[in-house]
């Protein structure tokens, strides 16, 4: 065998046992125990897991406005570092480009930067029809989702093409990925406080209220019954739009949830201060309660996935001074702290357990995304996606020295314990002692056939 990794706790969305993990031209050919390899790696007192399945990033430009400061190369070396081996990529066309168009584009893109393997999202524009003919062929070239964006000022004029588009993807067994916010309420809310002369960070929890989000969801909900589509929510952040996908699913609909770091550990009392730029997302951060809710849901299963929304910007770009609220830089640098955060205030604290962690962090994202069997588990003939993770370590993110091209950190300084010490991505030690030590361009495209939804 090529690689074997001895001694350590395997640990899957199932179980635990302690065993060896056998590896040979990428894949995993054994787990027993005595196992021989040309390289062995000690995983004695530590924790084996699948590389994480981080199912949205944002590597490539939305547009002009939204310029991240991470390619695939940057992007997944981060993501490698916090014990990512896959990233799900959200996928713009360019004006004058065609949705097909520019999945390949991205392909490409992908093919050359990236360290790790990768799936992508490709973002149906409601105002362009077209792109809804785009979504056959996008299924036939191993696109497993499109998105939706109900914040989209076009989405309300142009229901018939996304409707349309829903249709087409359940047609083809993919998911539909939606960013449920209202965009009639954020308009509507945005002009009033605008003009009451609140026209800075401060008011950007009120210009995108929780029923923005709960409205959006059920909306999204009831279009996706219209159309028999299965549904992805990105980002949710709130109780209200978690109750209403909740509803959903007591109906027996197919709408599965994601939601960040961000809304667990934050609330919006971090907007009002003086730095308050750096934590704007969108939807924005919310209470106290949002959070409890929030980590319940997770443990439960309401939550199946977590996904980072690494979007990310250099510190002076998130605070600019002429920024309006109508333009505050959405979005964080986080692909790399988002295991280790959720392992330190989850998995150490009681509120998630080892097998709940790499659920919603590999096999449901991998199942939901048509990657599994292949990515998100360890198991015989899965790729050689693994994580030693050293539980014990005490450590604190810094400002400085992270992969990614950001300078901004909201989690500087922060008090975690347990850490991934070695990433291995199809068979290649990429990140060793916490450092990059493969810095070529590996990754592949990978080709999905929509996912089952058997999430756990």
């Amino acid at each position: 065998m090529d690689l074997v990794i001895a001694g350590g706790t395997v640990v899957t969305g199932s179980g635990s046992a302690r065993c060896d993990v056998g590896v040979e031209t990428g894949r995993i050919v054994a787990l027993g125990h005595g196992l021989r390899g040309e390289r062995v790696i000690d995983a004695r007192e530590r924790l084996v897991l699948p590389g994480g399945v981080d199912p949205h990033v944002h590597f490539t430009p939305a547009s002009a406005a939204y310029a991240w400061v991470d390619d695939f190369g940057s992007g997944s070396r981060a993501a490698a570092v916090g014990g990512v081996t896959t990233v799900g990529n959200m996928t713009s066309a360019r004006d004058h480009e065609t949705l097909r168009d520019a999945a390949a584009r991205t392909r490409l893109q992908g093919e050359a930067e990236s360290l790790l393997d990768f799936f992508l999202h490709p973002i149906v524009r409601p105002a362009r029809p077209a792109d809804v003919d785009d979504v056959v062929e996008l299924a036939g070239a191993g696109h497993a989702s499109v998105k939706l964006f109900l914040s989209d000022p076009a989405f309300d004029h142009h229901l018939d093409t996304c409707l349309r588009a829903m249709g087409a993807a359940s047609t083809y067994g993919m998911t539909v990925v939606v960013h449920c916010e209202d965009h009639a309420v954020l308009a509507q809310r945005t002009g009033c406080l605008v003009a009451a002369g609140r026209d800075d960070v401060h008011a950007y929890a009120e210009s995108r209220p929780d029923y923005a989000e709960a409205i959006a969801v059920a909306r999204a909900a009831g279009l996706a019954r219209a159309a028999g589509a299965r549904l992805y929510i990105v980002h949710l952040s709130s109780q209200a739009a978690l109750e209403e996908a909740r509803r959903a699913r007591r109906r027996g609909q197919a709408v599965l949830v994601e939601t960040r770091p961000e809304y667990l550990l934050l609330t919006r009392a971090k907007l009002d201060g003086p730095d308050g730029a750096l934590y704007v997302g969108a939807p924005p951060l919310r209470e106290a309660a949002d959070v409890e809710a929030l980590w319940t849901g997770l443990a439960s299963g309401a939550i199946q996935a977590m996904g980072s929304d690494h979007a990310p910007w250099m510190r002076h770009q998130k605070l600019d001074p002429g920024l309006s609220l109508a333009s505050l830089r959405q979005g964080l640098a986080v692909v790399d702290l988002m295991l280790p955060l959720l392992f330190a205030r989850g998995v150490m604290t009681g509120r998630l357990s080892l097998e709940r962690f790499v659920a919603v962090t590999a096999t449901n994202p991998a199942r939901i995304f048509g990657l599994a069997p292949r990515k998100g588990t360890i198991a015989i003939g899965a790729d050689a996606d693994l994580v030693v993770w050293d539980p014990e370590t005490r450590w604190s993110p810094t400002e400085s020295g992270r992969e990614t091209r950001s300078d901004s950190n909201i989690y500087a300084g922060w008090s975690l314990h347990g850490r991934p010490q070695v990433t291995v991505s199809r068979g290649t030690v990429v990140v060793d002692r916490g450092e990059v030590v493969e810095r070529s361009p590996r990754g592949r495209f990978l080709a999905a056939r929509g996912g089952d939804g058997a999430v756990v």
